[in-house]
């Protein structure tokens, strides 16, 4: 490791544990003295360089400075496009600035890098109740555009055997932002209620796997349906497909904010995911 590299380095670990002790300020100048010392250096590490701009953010949320940690937090992402940290900052910062727009455009980011980041489902339902109540039934109308993420920055996970094939399609055509709601025709809305009901008769009869084929052809024709949604939810629930269930059941809530059954199936989910996740990972360091 180069001299200087290994400095920017020992700084960075420096102003973690400063970090960790509470001692926030003294580690922002830690890590704006890593960064200075990486641009006087010249060295053209992108990567240290986002996470020394990331880290400072959260410390910078810490203090309430929230101006400040969305430009760290654009800093890191223009370095490393789609981190889950700094994304995460930006948007707590957003939300304490009340600029919910853009807070709801980077938790929606969040959950196409990992779906199963609690963190950002519960932004996202906060926004949405916060812009409801701001802009009234047409507030997605208002919404800056949402980043498609490129399939090379999302976290992948192996799909169970069972189902798999059918679910694989559905999360490629939503991942770009999933509620871009189509407005369905009189014919499109009827099509769309005969799958439904066609699927819910194949959940009575076991066949789940066939089901979730029904409710994705239905929400291919309407996809305002939240009882679809939670239906298809329950259909990857017993196919063990848990990040779709969560997926599915974070729409339904996008449209009823207080939709039980989707509460219920998502957390149904994420105690079989078993995922030991930070509950405020915005302020958790690398």
């Amino acid at each position: 490791m180069a001299p200087a590299a290994a400095r920017v380095s020992e700084l960075r670990r420096a102003g973690n544990e400063q970090f960790r002790s509470g001692q926030y300020c003294q580690a922002a100048a830690l890590y704006s003295q890593a960064l200075g010392l990486l641009e006087a250096a010249g060295e053209r590490n992108a990567e240290e360089a986002s996470v020394l701009y990331s880290n400072r953010a959260a410390c910078y949320l810490k203090d309430g400075n929230c101006s400040l940690c969305v430009k760290d937090c654009s800093a890191a992402l223009d370095l490393v496009p789609f981190g889950i940290k700094p994304l995460l900052r930006r948007a707590a910062a957003y939300e304490a600035l009340e600029r919910y727009q853009l807070a709801y455009v980077d938790y929606k980011t969040v959950l196409q890098v990992d779906c199963t980041v609690q963190a950002a489902h519960d932004g996202v339902n906060r926004m949405t109740k916060a812009l409801l109540e701001k802009d009234g039934l047409d507030w997605r109308q208002k919404l800056p555009p949402i980043p498609s993420v490129p399939v090379s920055a999302q976290r992948r996970w192996d799909f169970p055997s069972a189902g798999s094939q059918a679910a694989a399609p559905r999360h490629k055509a939503t991942e770009a932002g999933s509620l871009e709601k189509q407005v369905p025709t009189a014919a499109m809305t009827e099509r769309a209620k005969t799958l439904k009901q066609e699927g819910n008769e194949l959940v009575k009869k076991g066949n789940h796997k066939k089901a979730i084929e029904k409710y994705s052809e239905s929400l291919k024709l309407s996809n305002q349906e939240c009882a679809t949604y939670t239906n298809r939810a329950l259909c990857y629930l017993s196919l063990k497909q848990y990040k779709e269930a969560i997926q599915d059941c974070t729409e339904a809530l996008e449209l009823d904010a207080k939709n039980i059954k989707a509460f219920y199936r998502r957390a149904q989910a994420f105690k079989e995911l078993k995922a030991e996740r930070d509950p405020s990972p915005h302020y958790t360091l690398p």
